[in-house]
């Protein structure tokens, strides 16, 4: 599978009230933890890939995905291969990666409300250390990638949002070139 992302820098307060003008509503709210691990066979940074552990916490529930991130696949967007699963403990997930010799590198939190907007995925993100932002994604086929990536740009020019001020470094990108304290995980 294939993820379509765009992502650009917004005032959310604005983003939100554009969407309730729309008639949209956020369908749920959550915290998420993202660890990031780096490879012992080479470096995620110089691959563009990404291996993390997703600790996603809603009023209800916690759920922990592994999330592996292939390199970017245009100059467009954020599109990449992506695999994900859910397991049942991070804590015993991290240590098998440990053992394996995998190490942390950095952890990401962000706040996030989502939306969904004509079959994509709108989530304003409040991301520690880094700001905020509004994500239009969707999953696709290959063959469907360019066709997606049109549909995210129609997104955000509905929201008053210009596609081409997006940023196609990741928030754990962003989150190192602010050379912010990252020695692994911590609570």
């Amino acid at each position: 599978m294939y993820e379509v992302e765009v992502k650009v820098p917004a005032d959310l307060d604005v983003v939100r009230d554009r969407l309730d003008r729309l008639g949209f509503e956020a369908n749920r709210s959550l915290t998420q933890v993202d660890v990031y691990y780096d490879a012992p066979h080479r470096s995620f940074g110089e691959t563009d890939e990404a291996l993390r552990i997703r600790r996603e916490l809603t009023a209800d529930e916690t759920v922990v995905n592994v999330t592996y991130k292939g390199p970017l696949v245009d100059d467009e967007s954020k599109t990449r291969e992506e695999f994900e699963t859910s397991v049942d403990s991070d804590s015993e997930l991290a240590e098998i990666f440990e053992r394996l010799g995998f190490t942390p590198t950095a952890t990401v939190r962000k706040e996030r409300t989502v939306y969904d907007v004509e079959g994509y995925a709108v989530t304003l993100d409040v991301v520690a250390d880094v700001g905020e932002y509004v994500e239009v994604e969707r999953g696709t086929t290959e063959s469907d990638v360019e066709a997606v990536r049109r549909g995210a740009f129609d997104v955000l020019d509905r929201l008053g949002l210009d596609p081409t001020d997006q940023i196609r470094t990741s928030y754990l990108g962003l989150l190192l070139d602010d050379g912010i304290e990252t020695d692994g995980p911590s609570e």
